[in-house]
Parts: C-alpha cells; sequence; structure tokens
C-alpha cells in the first residue's frame, strides 16, 4: 500500500473516530440535561415493569405508579374532579398459575370496586383483551400481566399497543413475568425487585411499608437509575436505594419516621 492510500486510510478512520465520539458526546450531554425521574412526574401511556414469578413486586409496584400517574393526570385535566372510572386487569394463564388472581380486598380502597379482572387462556388473547380495553375512554388505566417472552409480543404487538394507548388516551402498564427485556416501544421500561422495609421506629417488629428496588433501565423523557420506592397508602415515596450491611442483608439509608410526623401534627411528642 502506498503512502498517500495509507495517509487516506488514517484520515478517514480518525474522522470516523472524530465523529463517534462526538455524538457519544451529544447523547451524553442530552441525557444529563434530561430531568431525574420521580413521583410525581408525567409518565408516557406505555410502560413495561419486569419482575420475577416467585415474588408479588411486579404488580404490586404497578399499581402504586398507576395511581401516581392518575394523580398527576387529574390535576392537570379536572384538579376537582376525582377519576372513578373502572380499570382493566389482564392476565394470561401462566401468569394467573405463577401469581396469583386479584385479591380485591388487598388492593388500594379507592380500587377495590373499579376493577375488571380478564383471564386470558393464552398471551395472544391477552394482548387482544389489552388492546380492546386501550380502545375504551371509560377505563381509567390498564394492567396486564403476561409471562415470559410469547412470539405474540413482538415489536409489532407493541407497537400496537402503544399506538392504542396514545390514540385513545388510557395508560397501559405491562407485567413481564420472567421474561427478557427485548424490542418493544415501550416508552418506560423497569426492573424491579422486592426488599426488606424499613422498620417503624416505636414497633421494631411491626411490618413496614411495601418497599422496591426500581431500575428504570429506558425511559425517553429521564436518564436511567435505580430508587427504593415505598408506597405508605397515600402515594409513592421514593428514596436512595437500600447497601447491603455488614451481616449481608439489605437495610434502608434512612429509618422510616414519617408515620409518626403525621400522627403528632401540630402537637408535642409528649402529648402522644
Amino acid at each position: 500500500m502506498s503512502r498517500s492510500v495509507m495517509s487516506k486510510t488514517a484520515d478517514s478512520v480518525s474522522d470516523i473516530l472524530v465523529a463517534n465520539t462526538s455524538a457519544g458526546s451529544a447523547a451524553a450531554l442530552v441525557q444529563t440535561c434530561l430531568p431525574r425521574w420521580k413521583p410525581g412526574l408525567s409518565v408516557p401511556q406505555h410502560s413495561e415493569i419486569f419482575s420475577d414469578s416467585d415474588e408479588g413486586s411486579g404488580a404490586a409496584l404497578t399499581l402504586s405508579l398507576a395511581r401516581d400517574a392518575m394523580k398527576v393526570a387529574a390535576k392537570d385535566i379536572a384538579p376537582a374532579q376525582e377519576d372513578r372510572r373502572q380499570i382493566l386487569w389482564v392476565q394470561d394463564k401462566s401468569a394467573v398459575r405463577l401469581t396469583g388472581r386479584p385479591y380485591v380486598h388487598g388492593l388500594p380502597k379507592d380500587l377495590q370496586h373499579r376493577l375488571i379482572h380478564v383471564e386470558a387462556k393464552s398471551p395472544e388473547d391477552a394482548l387482544f383483551a389489552l388492546e380492546e380495553g386501550l380502545r375504551c375512554r371509560d377505563l381509567a388505566f390498564v394492567l396486564g400481566e403476561i409471562t415470559g417472552n410469547p412470539r405474540g409480543l413482538n415489536f409489532t404487538a407493541s407497537r400496537r399497543l402503544s399506538l392504542a394507548a396514545e390514540k385513545h388516551g388510557v395508560p397501559l402498564w405491562l407485567v413481564r413475568i420472567d421474561a427478557e427485556a427485548d424490542l418493544s416501544s415501550a416508552r418506560m421500561r423497569w426492573k424491579v425487585t422486592s426488599v426488606p422495609s424499613a422498620s417503624p421506629r416505636w414497633a421494631r417488629s411491626a411490618p413496614g411499608r411495601p418497599t422496591w428496588r426500581a431500575e428504570l433501565f429506558r425511559a425517553r423523557a429521564h436518564p436511567p437509575g435505580e430508587w427504593s420506592l415505598s408506597d405508605d397508602g397515600s402515594g409513592l415515596i421514593a428514596a436512595r436505594p437500600h447497601k447491603p450491611s455488614i451481616s449481608g442483608s439489605t437495610v434502608a439509608t434512612a429509618t422510616d419516621h414519617v408515620d409518626l410526623v403525621r400522627a403528632a401534627g401540630g402537637r408535642s411528642l409528649a402529648a402522644l
């Protein structure tokens, strides 16, 4: 190879490296400028939550995320009017076998009398029910549970769900049980596991708030991140992730005192 040819080749490689570096720097800059996710922000119409079948963290956190999104939407659309529309919960047969059916009396009180449950025989039937539900504006949101990576849930099917949710304004929260993060048009994607709750200060043996470790690994409007999320019954609370203790178990980074503060109100602690 002549020197002139080698020189041109080197220049081409250099240009490519500079272009890729510039593109990477621009992408990093855009990601840095994006607002960090927190409860109380608007969310996209189509979200996915990945969880394992040996715990109920997927559906549990999904309900908390959906209720938080409902509060945000109510403030933006009709602050003085409460959203009392029904919710649709669709499960395929494997999801019912692995995680069980929804227990109405275990749901938040504001959702107990608004649940429409559908048990589908196959993932394809579940996808059909989900898409039909998204076309009904009388639903507050649609929650789906599908196991694994069925052939029917490809990118085309995912795109159909996104378009239906965005067109009709009905949010979709799809729980992916024991699934790999394949191609999807979901605008926000989470990985979630349950973690030990922080013990209440005045009753160490009492059960704490439901708590999850949640990783946001894809979102158009937010950079990736991890949170320790908990639900006190009135709303979703985000904190730094739990840290491993010396013994190897996980503990919360801060003790939970919110119930104590609410109970005290304007009185002194001595008056309790």
